[in-house]
């Protein structure tokens, strides 16, 4: 009975300074959020299709909606999606965001299936890296209850999650931040005008006529293609904060995730 007033004493001087104290306040949330598991990164590691252990960053949360896959531009990490991960957190989505093979840092991030690669002397160009994400749509396919997820791409990942996701049973939707012709022995525009399925892509202003052209084999009744006001920006720093006209290319991408979170 003691321990139980002593327990219920130090909570209430804790409430009372926390309202004190907005810094407080936000510290006590934060631990709060932690004991739930929500907003909160689980680290990870799975193999490639050849065995390279991939690193991943798995925001889990408890949702009925379709699992959202993350992938990174050239130069970047699992980084590139630290607060926009979080923001699909609160739309109710887990995700899964990964280090490909093809990539360096983001956001403090070091792409840590980059350096595996490196150290086993394994090729790291961007079609290299397109293993890495047919074993993670394998893999939180499987996460999701053997469910159909949604893929998103930046850059040249982009690229990658179109052509994956095109003939996957695995993918419900895709969505692609500034794809391309990135590739000299593929000519991506013909292959993916048969894409039947929902799919969202997006650049900056100065990119939308080449994405307009890429896309112009697709049925249109499968494409969502939003081409922003505002200068925008290359790949999914869109999302950023910092990026000006960000809130436009939310809602943009919040609309098609919405159209696509039923089964």
């Amino acid at each position: 009975m003691r321990y139980f007033i002593f327990i219920l004493s130090l909570l209430v001087i804790s409430c009372n300074y926390a309202k004190k104290n907005p810094k407080t306040k936000n510290q006590l949330k934060a631990i709060e959020i932690a004991k739930t598991g929500n907003s909160k990164a689980t680290k990870i590691t799975f193999p490639s299709k050849d065995g390279l252990s991939i690193t991943a960053d798995f925001y889990e949360i408890k949702s009925k909606k379709p699992m959202i896959l993350l992938c990174h531009q050239a130069g970047f990490s699992r980084g590139e999606y630290k607060d926009t991960a979080l923001r699909l957190n609160e739309l109710g989505y887990s995700c899964l965001a990964i280090d490909q093979r093809s990539g360096n840092v983001a956001n403090g991030v070091i792409n840590e299936t980059a350096l595996n690669a490196k150290k086993r002397n394994l090729p790291t160009a961007y079609l290299d890296a397109k293993q890495d994400i047919e074993a993670a749509i394998d893999y939180l396919y499987t996460k999701n209850n053997k469910k159909s997820i949604i893929v998103v791409g930046s850059s040249y990942s982009a690229t990658l999650v179109l052509l994956l996701g095109e003939h996957s049973k695995k993918v419900k939707a895709i969505a692609a931040f500034s794809p391309g012709e990135y590739y000299k022995s593929i000519n991506v525009k013909d292959i993916l005008k048969d894409i039947d399925k929902s799919t969202f892509v997006t650049s900056s202003k100065k990119e939308s006529v080449a994405l307009t052209e890429l896309i112009s084999l697709i049925n249109p009744k499968y494409i969502t293609q939003f081409i922003p006001k505002a200068a925008g920006i290359h790949g999914s720093k869109a999302l950023w904060k910092t990026t000006v006209g960000n809130e436009n290319y939310w809602k943009a991408f919040t609309n098609f995730l919405q159209k696509n979170s039923e089964y």
